[in-house]
């Protein structure tokens, strides 16, 4: 594991703090990430950015929680780029553009229309393998939505063996 992305994921596990729910699901998600990421042969800064979106792309959850009350996916968008970019910051060593692209990403990891970048694409495919054993959705439910949000090989394969497809 690179040394930026070990330290950002110790961050992230001292913000979610009491949470090992949210902790566990961050870490699955990163590390289907970085699997998918390799799997797909995407460039070292590209792995770089999706692994560390990764661990950071739930991050406006608590906030949604105090504000709202709730956990939705849009709140988490709105709320999640500014924490994220606070904890980026504080951890350091990422560019202006390396932040601003996670930000992105954390702004739009439950957005499946006009998916732009392997980054991106990547991040749902494995933030759904995550959810979808998580939330034990129905093998129909899987099939449905992976049909329309699933485009590469990788994430196509580990969710077909993830569930017996």
């Amino acid at each position: 594991m690179h040394p930026k992305i070990s330290n950002l994921l110790m961050a992230m596990v001292s913000y979610d703090r009491g949470d090992a729910r949210r902790i566990h699901h961050f870490i699955k998600v990163h590390d289907f990430a970085a699997a998918i990421a390799q799997g797909e042969h995407l460039s070292d800064e590209e792995t770089f950015i999706v692994e560390s979106a990764a661990i950071v792309h739930d991050i406006g959850i608590h906030l949604s929680e105090q504000r709202y009350g709730d956990t939705s996916g849009e709140h988490q968008q709105q709320l999640g780029p500014g924490e994220a970019r606070q904890l980026l910051q504080q951890v350091g060593g990422y560019t202006d553009e390396q932040i601003e692209r996670i930000c992105f990403l954390v702004a739009h990891h439950h957005t499946y229309d006009n998916v732009e970048g392997r980054d991106w694409q990547i991040l749902l495919e494995a933030d759904f393998l995550v959810n979808a054993y998580e939330d034990q959705m129905s093998v129909e439910a899987v099939r449905r939505f992976a049909g329309h949000v699933f485009k590469t090989a990788t994430g196509r394969q580990l969710l077909a063996d993830m569930l017996a497809l």
